[in-house]
């Protein structure tokens, strides 16, 4: 079944397995998509947000944020007090193919760009987690993609061999990083997609027919395209 030797599949959690978004939650607050736009350019910036992926305290972080924008200050503390409003629910079509691999005796993994409280929050939210032999939290780890130390320390924490491991993300520069450190890294743009990527590397994903995969993609996650990434 996997004539290629991969025995390991490791997913990003956000953008993949979750539909996380910060425009989600302010979309309900600026009715103005210039303005909206023009928020998440210029105040709460991915670069920002990159300290609370690293360990930063999210309320802190968001109060001295607020004190250098006090005209924005309840919009930025939005950020920390409706922060799960960021996530819609799971991309059901990419948990089915999670489960799928897992019950093929494949090891599934998580690496994921989060905060320490935000992903036990999530953890106990979402029951896919469980089916994960393993998770690797940049919240936790003090080190966030596409920084090569982070799948270091997944390859050594859990004995992955890089070219055994597939590595998904919605993030082209996480996975040309991903590439870089030696894994099979595939950007994540459809749920059909997926299924296609992970069948040419010889795991238990083709099984899908034309029509199935077809319905796939006419219900699959959002589209890399346009996404606030951090």
């Amino acid at each position: 079944m996997r004539e290629s030797g991969i025995t390991a599949v490791v997913f990003d959690i956000g953008g993949v397995l979750l539909d996380w978004d910060p425009r989600h939650l302010y979309r309900k607050l600026i009715d103005d998509p210039v303005r909206l736009a023009d928020f998440l350019d210029r105040i709460c910036t991915p670069q920002w947000h990159l300290a609370h992926d690293l360990g930063a305290d999210i309320g802190e972080s968001c109060r001295v944020l607020a004190s250098q924008h006090p005209e924005h200050a309840d919009l930025i503390m939005a950020w920390a007090e409706r922060g799960e409003e960021m996530v819609t629910g799971a991309h059901d079509e990419v948990v089915e193919i999670l489960a799928e691999l897992c019950s093929a005796g494949v090891r599934c993994f998580a690496l994921s760009n989060m905060e320490e409280e935000n992903f036990a929050l999530r953890r106990s939210k979402y029951s896919f987690f469980e089916l994960f032999e393993g998770c690797v939290i940049s919240g936790i780890e003090g080190v966030a993609k596409p920084d090569h130390a982070i799948f270091e320390i997944l390859l050594s924490r859990y004995g992955l061999e890089p070219r055994q491991a597939v590595f998904i993300d919605d993030v082209t520069r996480n996975v040309n990083a991903a590439a870089q450190v030696g894994l099979v890294a595939l950007r994540y743009t459809s749920a059909a997609q997926l299924w296609q990527d992970l069948g040419l590397q010889g795991l238990p994903a083709s099984t899908r027919t034309a029509d199935g995969q077809a319905a796939h993609a006419a219900n699959a996650g959002r589209l890399a395209a346009g996404i606030w990434q951090p």
